[in-house]
């Protein structure tokens, strides 16, 4: 088996279990707050990524070099956190995806003003075609948008903004750093808006948690094996199968069977995110290829950044893994 096949099937088995994660999410949102799930679920993965960040011997301190930037892009994956989790929880799965998908978009316009990177015309023509996706989506005039739609739009802005940030600062920063100021922040900033959203959970939802915990990092850990074998332009569009899990789990659990033009904007966005994945893997088109090198899934925030995790390890694994 070549290593760009085992990095796609690492690829699609984690995204199947992040869509899981995401089921799980939805259940537990009939119920609770979003912030109330993403405190929980986020302090059950703190000894996870601890074992993680165990293995980090680099010396410095924990300070960062850019301070302005970082407390940005930790605000942004605060928010990314709770409005994401809020839209999985009142929204239709497929609905949900498909206006996350609109990530590699936004991130492909904000790398021009944020990188210096040029967009040229049909980069620039698939972004353009990717957002009047978005719209179709949500067919604004259709009376139909809601404060979930609004949290998943919010979503996707925050995280591709997050993306950009880290790829702006990494070379400079800890990989530690920026691991754990984002988790920090999640666990104080909730913390304290915890106790005005709890509700007692029942022993079976506490597990849910931590069922939401540890899909998180299991399909973390295989999105990672799957950049280490394979090319980045093959594991980035491993990502859409989530849609199919979506439409799957959305008709067997939640009863959800998406209209067609959910269905047809969701096929807008993700043809438009695919070309331009595949427009940044030639050289001469993008210098810094801002999608490419954003190996996070932007839905929800919970785990460190995996371009990060790639980041501490490229000492000991290819060279092709860095940002």
């Amino acid at each position: 088996m070549s290593p760009n096949l085992q990095g796609a099937l690492f690829a699609l088995l984690a995204f199947g279990i992040y869509a899981t994660h995401d089921v799980v999410v939805k259940f537990l949102g009939a119920d609770y707050h979003a912030i109330q799930i993403i405190f929980f679920a986020g302090l059950l993965s703190f000894p996870l990524v601890t074992l993680m960040l165990m293995n980090d011997g680099t010396e410095g301190h924990l300070r960062p070099v850019h301070p302005w930037w970082t407390a940005l892009r930790t605000v942004c994956t605060v928010i990314t956190g709770v409005t994401a989790f809020y839209a999985f929880s009142v929204l239709e799965l497929a609905e949900t995806y498909a206006i996350l998908f609109a990530t590699p978009l936004l991130i492909t316009v904000l790398a021009i003003p944020l990188l210096g990177e040029r967009v040229g015309p049909r980069r620039g023509i698939a972004v353009g075609v990717g957002l009047l996706g978005v719209l179709i989506v949500l067919r604004p005039d259709a009376g139909g948008l809601s404060l979930g739609h609004l949290a998943a739009l919010a979503a996707a802005v925050c995280s591709s903004l997050a993306s950009i940030i880290v790829r702006k600062i990494g070379p400079d920063e800890r990989s530690v750093v920026l691991l754990l100021y984002p988790m920090v922040a999640n666990f104080a900033v909730l913390g304290c808006a915890l106790p005005f959203v709890y509700k007692p959970m029942p022993i079976e939802h506490l597990g849910m948690l931590g069922i939401i915990a540890a899909c998180s990092f299991v399909a973390t850990l295989l999105v990672i094996g799957a950049y280490r074998r394979a090319e980045a332009v093959v594991v980035a569009p491993m990502q859409y199968s989530q849609m199919i899990w979506a439409i799957f789990y959305g008709y067997l659990i939640f009863n959800e069977t998406p209209d067609q033009w959910t269905l047809i904007g969701a096929g807008v966005i993700i043809a438009s995110g695919i070309y331009i994945v595949l427009r940044e893997d030639k050289g001469a088109v993008s210098e810094n290829q801002p999608v490419l090198a954003t190996r996070s899934r932007p839905e929800t925030g919970l785990m460190p950044r995996i371009s990060l995790l790639l980041r501490r390890g490229a000492g000991r694994s290819a060279p092709r893994d860095e940002g």
